[in-house]
C-alpha cells in the first residue's frame, strides 16, 4: 500500500481534484504519456497532483503532491531520496508543493537526470483567464521566461518555445496543445540536461629570445 505523509494532499493542490482542476490535468494526459514513452527501457519520474495512476512500468516512479512533499510508493520531501543520474525523464506536473522552493526542486531534478535527460514541466499560465478559477487557492503561476531562467541556473537548457495546454476559460475538454502558451490555463516547457564540456588547456607559445641572448 502506498505510504503517505501527515496531512495528505496539500490544500492548494486539492484544487486539481475539482472539475475546473481536472479539466486542466486531463488535457495534459496525452503529452504526459508521450513523455513517459520517450526513453523506452530507461527510468522515469513523474511528480504530479492527485492519484492519477502511471503506466504499468516497473521502471517508473509516480508520486503525488502532498503536504510538505510527495507520496506514493515512497513518501518524501526534498532532497529526493534517489540516486544521482538515475532517470532519463522527469515529468513535473504542477509539482512544486505549496510553499515549496522551485529552485530546490529543479536542483534535485538536475541531479537525478542522466546527461541528455529531459524535463517535461507543466505549469499554470498567469496570463490565462482561467486563473480566476484557481484564484485564492494558494497556487502560484509564472511566465515561461521566469521558468527558463530557473532551469538554466541548474544546467537544464529549455526549449525555445513552450506549448499551451488545457482550456482557456470554459471548464471543458480542450483542443490539442498549441504553439506558445496563449491564453491556455497551463503550458508545457521542456528542457534538457547538458554537461558543460571540459575546456582544453591552451598550449603556451614557445618563448622567443632576442638574437644574441643565449638560452639557459
Amino acid at each position: 500500500m502506498p505510504s503517505s505523509l501527515p496531512g495528505g494532499q496539500s490544500a492548494a493542490h486539492a484544487w486539481f481534484q475539482t472539475p475546473a482542476g481536472r479539466a486542466v490535468v486531463d488535457a495534459q494526459a496525452s503529452p504526459v504519456a508521450d513523455a513517459l514513452r520517450q526513453r523506452p527501457g530507461q527510468h522515469w519520474l513523474w511528480l504530479g497532483p492527485g492519484a492519477t495512476a502511471g503506466p504499468e512500468d516497473a521502471r517508473g516512479l509516480r508520486l503525488a503532491v502532498a503536504e510538505g512533499g510527495w507520496q506514493g510508493d515512497i513518501a518524501c520531501s526534498l532532497p529526493l531520496p534517489l540516486p544521482n543520474e538515475s532517470f532519463a525523464t522527469a515529468v513535473l506536473q504542477h509539482a512544486v508543493p505549496a510553499g515549496g522552493e522551485a529552485d530546490a526542486l529543479l536542483a534535485e531534478v538536475a541531479r537525478i537526470l542522466v546527461p541528455g535527460g529531459r524535463v517535461w514541466m507543466f505549469v499554470l499560465n498567469p496570463l490565462s483567464p482561467y486563473r480566476w478559477r484557481w484564484r485564492g487557492t494558494g497556487l502560484s503561476a509564472a511566465e515561461p521566461l521566469t521558468w527558463r531562467r530557473r532551469l538554466r541556473r541548474h544546467g537544464l537548457v529549455p526549449d525555445p518555445v513552450s506549448q499551451g495546454v488545457g482550456p482557456s476559460w470554459r471548464v471543458e475538454a480542450a483542443s490539442p496543445p498549441q504553439h506558445g502558451p496563449g491564453l491556455r490555463a497551463a503550458y508545457l516547457l521542456q528542457a534538457e540536461k547538458r554537461e558543460l564540456p571540459l575546456t582544453p588547456l591552451r598550449q603556451r607559445a614557445a618563448l622567443r629570445l632576442p638574437q644574441g641572448v643565449p638560452a639557459a
